[in-house]
């Protein structure tokens, strides 16, 4: 018996099938592109999320001794496909980082009030989610919004296209900035106050609830056989968090790729002032009652662009934003750079802002900095020096999680960032937390895989769960030694970030709200 695990990401999709024991017996992605049809929109057809499903799924499941019994699938967040009655797409789907509803935003944030809506739905206004772009599609294309009977995420799209359910689970709604997360349904004000039919999004199930059974049809597409469970995932940072075992209060996890995200788990959503403050999302957990609070920042797309500056694109097609370094060509340059890297700090300061800030300030027009260059600078000194900057960045978000959700010690790394050890050693040295690093290195289908074999009766709980198949390989406590030498390059560091504020920051107070 065998867990299968699909992860739907906004680039590519990852299938990944685990053994009982957590072991991964074979894994596939298929990569795919957005397309943007006009400034600050993001589209793509939601035919290459289903066929990118299908061939990873026939691609794992091909020589397979052990036959999948469950399948789960996880997400990215915000994307939606517009359906009609049948569940057939009408038009593309809008992605997350499509940043369109600039105007709608800021007019939901004045209508509802940014704290009643953070209270609400435990995020901030953006217009990233979901409820804004349905707003400016009524306004501005109703020939699509007349006719779109349901707003699907990727997950329920391709759940449709199965013959199940389109459900959605409480973590991807809350995705949409209309969930009410503490009651964990819909929020009957924001609704009223968008005049936007609760018909319209898909019904509301936790994660791990079973949506059928695969038909014949259904399981000859997948390559799977006839009555396989198809279990309810999740947005893929909760489904990531379940993957290292943070299921209660105490456990943070660094989750390591395109944007680097810190998630605590938590018996209740974090909505305080403080959380507030420092624009953080605190939401539904794919773990039962549950809630996870998020602080991130751009990271591996900085180590990507830095990559490409110096190797060029080929060098590094097999990978995406996601998985920055995993590729063969990648790896063998990061470690000669990393190797080669200077013993003490670099003395540069570099921000890894290329396509703006993330919390506190959320600041679209914020971009990379490098400070301290000189004629000698080499490629392993700038190479340590956006270490040096991600380390000094996450000190920062450590230091605003600890003051909405309390002081924590420790860290589980996951993630392709997590693969540099000189990385993860400015990481702790920097915050001075503690890193463990984790033997699985597909966090999200494991989070994954755990929902699928509860549900199915392979584990008892989730609790047994990870007990039995989360596991680390290491722990790295933080070198005071290397802190000390940081001191004054990590001072400069958050006066550099402090300036780059100050002569970025929109006019106007409604900045925030524009194009990340």
């Amino acid at each position: 018996m065998s867990l299968l695990a699909i992860d739907i990401g906004s680039s590519r999709c990852k299938a990944v099938v685990f053994a009982g024991t957590g072991d991964i017996l074979a894994q596939h992605a298929c990569s795919y592109a957005p397309e943007f049809p006009a400034p600050s929109q993001a589209e793509m057809n939601p035919e290459r999320f289903w066929h990118a499903v299908l061939c990873c799924s026939q691609a794992v499941a091909k020589n397979l001794s052990d036959p999948v019994r469950a399948l789960c699938m996880n997400s990215h967040g915000e994307t939606f496909v517009p359906v009609n009655e049948r569940n057939e797409a009408i038009a593309p789907a809008i992605l997350n980082q499509d940043n369109r509803a600039t105007e709608e935003t800021v007019w939901l944030e004045q209508t509802i009030g940014r704290r009643r809506l953070f209270e609400i739905t435990g995020q901030i206004a953006h217009p990233m989610y979901p409820v804004p772009k349905f707003l400016w599609l009524r306004k501005y294309r109703p020939d699509i919004f007349a006719p779109s009977v349901r707003f699907l995420t990727a997950i329920g799209y391709v759940l449709a296209r199965l013959g199940l359910p389109a459900y959605i689970d409480y973590s991807l709604a809350s995705r949409y900035l209309a969930f009410d997360v503490r009651q964990r349904r819909w929020s009957e004000e924001i609704l009223a106050a968008t005049e936007i039919n609760a018909e319209c999004l898909p019904v509301p199930v936790p994660a791990g609830t079973i949506a059928g059974t695969l038909d014949g049809p259904a399981a000859r597409q997948l390559g799977l056989s006839p009555g396989t469970i198809v279990v309810m995932g999740g947005h893929d940072q909760p489904c990531g968090a379940l993957g290292v075992g943070a299921i209660d209060a105490g456990r943070v996890v660094d989750s390591m790729g395109t944007y680097e995200c810190l998630v605590a788990a938590s018996a209740q959503p974090s909505l305080t002032d403080a959380a507030l403050a420092a624009s953080l999302n605190s939401y539904c957990h794919v773990v039962p009652d549950k809630f996870v609070t998020l602080a991130y920042f751009p990271s591996g797309i900085m180590m990507k662009w830095f990559h490409d500056l110096l190797y060029g694109e080929a060098c590094g097609e097999s990978s995406t934003l996601q998985d920055w370094d995993s590729s063969g060509a990648e790896s063998i340059h990061y470690g000669k750079l990393e190797r080669e890297a200077p013993a003490g700090p670099t003395g540069l300061c570099i921000t890894p802002n290329l396509i703006g800030t993330c919390n506190p300030d959320f600041n679209p027009r914020a971009r990379g900095i490098i400070s301290g260059l000189s004629a000698n600078t080499t490629r392993s000194q700038i190479y340590k020096g956006i270490l040096e900057g991600l380390a000094c960045e996450l000190s920062q978000m450590t230091g605003i999680l600890a003051r909405a959700v309390g002081e924590f010690r420790d860290v589980y790394v996951t993630g392709g960032g997590s693969r540099s050890a000189l990385g993860l050693q400015l990481r702790a040295a920097l915050s001075g937390r503690r890193l463990h690093a984790m033997e699985c290195p597909e966090a999200v289908c494991l989070g994954g895989a755990i929902l699928a074999g509860v549900a199915c009766g392979e584990y008892a709980s989730l609790q047994e769960a990870v007990e039995l198949v989360v596991r680390e390989v290491s722990v790295l406590s933080p070198d005071h030694a290397i802190a000390a030498a940081y001191a004054q390059q990590a001072k400069q560091y958050r006066h550099l970030r402090s300036a780059l504020m100050a002569i970025t920051s929109p006019e106007s107070s409604e900045g925030h709200l524009e194009e990340r």
